[in-house]
């Protein structure tokens, strides 16, 4: 029986041994997996049923064998061989499924399933493909800036961690690069890692930069293969500052050229438009053929209107790129003769001027008072109206705050005048006498009776307008008398006499009075008698009345009465 054992595992191990030499069974198959996933790898047998057991090998590069994993048919019991690779990693199952967890780039080998029987051994090998997605390409060492018709290196766009190696591709605004001598040259490079045998891949760019790549983005990809095929995965977009030569100077005016006046600051700001921008001008002002080195900008304080003219900019190592502007300085000039206070006498004539010299064309307006006159002011023969404050004011209406005024306060004076009169009232009771004013200064007025000396207080005076003004009296005189009127200002003292004479209808007035009273007087009397005698018609009336029939009885008797009445009126 023991011989018969030994005999039978002779065979089995004569079996292993032909078969791995031999390699009969199924046809290659291949199983894909991604880099830390778990390899699964099915027998892809049909299980006899006088099995024995069940193997898995993978073979090495020269074709040895490699065992790693044995399950017995009988006593369902697993046993994996001391390979350190793949030690806690191995798992075979019942129908002698082999899977191998955290897949890793050496286990890219191919694995042989065997299974055995008395007689015989079955195998069906499998090539295991393990794939690690790269990292998203990035460009780095990029280029602070490019320049212009210059082959310079933009950046270099790598990608790790990859299995199998990819290919890196270059992109100008979504658009493919291919190299161009001179203007496009691109040099890819690959290294793999000795321990985790994953790739590093790096591509470089050296690129020969025109304006039009101004704002336009750069981007790279990587192309790989995994499990499911081929993918490509792009990097974050990179924009490059472009250098470029100025190509024209440019100059400005500020505040604008068009509002420039006396007294103003002007800056002169040169502006060239390349990238960057030249940071120092030559400055050339009028009737100076050398230029003054600054900054882009240039001050001038208080700017006369001798600053008018041509304002130049230029580059400093390139004088013939030149700009320029014409800047004028708006100026407003304007003179009032006579000016100040001026005093003149009445009927005298005075000219006046106002002179107005300005850069363009001015509005002038004349004020009286704060009052707009329609023309300018002019006097042949001064009256008193034509004192006041005269305003000459001038503007440039295009040049915002340049505006002139000159004042002239006009005093016009003259010595009192008097004209007298008077008025008799309807009545003939009193009498207004007015003595009218003329003169400035302001002529005090004074009302005298001659002889008597005596002063008359009670006056009323009117308002005093344009030097003229009046002061009257109401009288009622009883004899003849003589008003003086004196006006006196500082010029002069003027007098002026009226005779007035006594109310001469005096008494006829006072007979005229009287004999209305007498008639008012003997109306009231007449009435009063009228009344009276109405009373006793009244009450005779009405006793008659009563005794109307004791008078018809006796009618002798009336007769009498009458006859005796009659006599009595006689």
């Amino acid at each position: 029986m023991a011989s018969k054992a030994a005999s039978s595992c002779r065979l089995v191990f004569c079996l292993l041994i032909s078969a791995a030499v031999l390699r009969p069974g199924l046809g290659w198959y291949t199983v894909n997996s991604a880099y830390g996933d778990t390899i699964v790898m099915p027998c892809r047998l049909s299980v006899p049923q006088n099995l024995m057991f069940g193997k898995w090998k993978y073979e090495k590069p020269d074709g040895s064998p490699v065992f790693i994993a044995f399950r017995s048919s009988t006593k369902k019991s697993v046993q994996y061989d001391d390979v350190p690779e793949y030690k806690d990693r191995l798992n075979l199952s019942e129908n002698y499924t082999l899977s191998i967890s955290n897949a890793k780039i050496s286990d890219e080998k191919r694995f042989v399933c065997m299974l055995v029987t008395e007689d015989n051994v079955f195998e069906a090998p499998t090539v295991v493909k393990v794939f690690k997605q790269p990292s998203k390409p990035e460009i780095v060492s990029k280029a602070p800036f490019l320049e212009t018709e210059k082959l310079k290196k933009l950046g270099e766009c790598i990608s790790k961690d990859s299995y199998p190696d990819g290919n890196i591709t270059w992109y100008r605004n979504g658009k493919v690069l291919q190299p161009l001598e001179g203007a496009v040259v691109i040099i890819f490079k690959k290294q793999m890692d000795p321990v985790t045998q994953l790739y590093i891949m790096t591509s470089s760019l050296e690129y020969k930069t025109t304006k039009a790549d101004i704002q336009m983005p750069f981007t790279c990809s990587v192309t790989y293969y995994g499990p499911s095929g081929q993918k490509t995965v792009y990097s974050e977009q990179a924009v490059f500052d472009i250098y470029y030569p100025t190509e024209q100077v440019t100059i400005q005016v500020l505040p604008s050229k068009n509002a420039i006046k006396e007294g103003d600051n002007i800056t002169l700001k040169c502006l060239g438009n390349g990238n960057p921008p030249p940071e120092e001008f030559l400055f050339y002002l009028p009737g100076q053929p050398e230029g003054i080195r600054s900054s882009n900008t240039y001050t001038l304080a208080d700017v006369r209107r001798n600053a008018t003219g041509d304002y130049k900019c230029s580059l400093i190592d390139k004088k013939s790129m030149i700009a320029s502007t014409a800047i004028t300085v708006h100026y407003l000039d304007l003179s009032l003769i006579p000016s100040g206070e001026v005093t003149k006498q009445i009927g005298d004539a005075l000219p006046v001027s106002c002179t107005i010299s300005a850069s363009r064309n001015a509005t002038v307006v004349w004020m009286k008072d704060n009052i707009r006159l329609r023309s300018s002011p002019s006097f042949s023969s001064l009256h008193y109206q034509d004192a006041g404050n005269y305003v000459c004011e001038t503007a440039l209406q295009e040049v915002e705050g340049l505006k002139k005024r000159e004042s002239l306060t006009l005093i016009v004076e003259g010595k009192p005048q008097i004209k007298m009169t008077k008025k008799t009232d309807p009545s003939g009771l009193s009498k207004t006498i007015i003595c009218h004013v003329e003169g400035f200064p302001k002529p005090a007025i004074q009302w005298t009776i001659t002889g008597s000396g005596s002063v008359i207080n009670q006056t009323e005076e009117s308002p005093y307008i344009n030097g003229r003004y009046y002061s009257k009296i109401i009288i009622s005189p009883e004899e003849n008398v003589t008003l003086t009127c004196t006006a006196e200002n500082q010029l002069e003292r003027t007098v002026n006499s009226l005779n007035v004479s006594a109310n001469e209808n005096k008494e006829k007035v006072n007979d005229q009075a009287k004999l209305i009273v007498g008639i008012v007087v003997g109306l009231l009397l007449a009435a009063l008698v009228a009344g009276v005698v109405y009373w006793l018609y009244m009450k005779k009336s009405k006793t008659a009345s009563k005794h109307v029939n004791k008078d018809l009885g006796n009618l002798e008797e009336n007769k009498k009465l009458e006859e005796n009445n009659h006599k009595t009126e006689a």
